[in-house]
């Protein structure tokens, strides 16, 4: 009777061994699968490098000026420095400046940089200017911010070169824009009005009278 209890007991034990050895692969799956699943999740959870905008260079009443990469003319503003922007508040509603950094296109030969606004924000240079756009120009080839003074200043657009291009004829600002009014020039005060004195009247003095005498004597 022991020795058959003996032999249950060992094929007891011969079916426990072989069930743990048919789970300890699908157990060490599942966990390699868990351990994975982190990474993957990190993975998809990281965020897309910023590839910025690029600048191009755009010919403008024959003139190779700057724009972005909608074909919108970049401008900059006679205040500013090459570490400071002066246009803000309502300014920058008018001309929003270009956000940095960028990168250049073809045609593209000057320096490219960035500042830091007083907001904190980035803007882009180009040859130490900050760079902005204006909200009157609606569509690629336009040039209406060009030449306006505006917000204390006078503003440009951007040429690759660098230099300063005289106004258009029809590049003026809309004059219902607070930020952008076209410069005015005094009008001339008018010349001096002199009133002729009075001629100086004379009277003439009656001329004197003279009596004759009697010629007889009277009795």
């Amino acid at each position: 009777m022991r020795r058959l209890w003996g032999a249950a007991g060992l094929a007891a034990a011969v079916l426990a061994v072989a069930a743990c050895a048919s789970s300890s692969p699908s157990t060490s799956s599942s966990a390699a699968a868990q351990s994975s699943s982190p990474a993957a999740a990190a993975g998809s959870s990281s965020p897309a490098a910023s590839t910025g905008t690029t600048v191009l260079s755009r010919t403008i009443d024959g003139t190779a000026v700057l724009t972005n990469s909608a074909g919108l003319t970049l401008y900059w503003f006679g205040p500013d420095t090459s570490t400071t922007s002066k246009c803000t508040g309502s300014c920058a509603t008018y001309w929003p400046p270009v956000t940095g950094p960028v990168t250049a296109g073809a045609g593209v030969t000057g320096t490219l940089g960035t500042i830091t606004r007083p907001d904190g924000t980035i803007q882009a240079t180009y040859d130490g200017h900050p760079l902005y756009t204006f909200a009157g120009d609606t569509a690629p080839g336009q040039n209406k911010g060009n030449g306006v003074n505006a917000s204390g200043g006078v503003w440009h657009e951007m040429t690759v070169s660098g230099s300063i291009i005289p106004a258009s004829s029809g590049s003026t600002a809309p004059a219902s824009s607070p930020a952008a009014v076209p410069a005015t020039t005094p009008a001339a005060a008018p010349p001096p009005t002199h009133t002729a004195a009075p001629a100086p009247t004379h009277t003439a003095a009656p001329a004197p009278t003279h009596s004759t005498g009697g010629g007889g004597y009277g009795y």
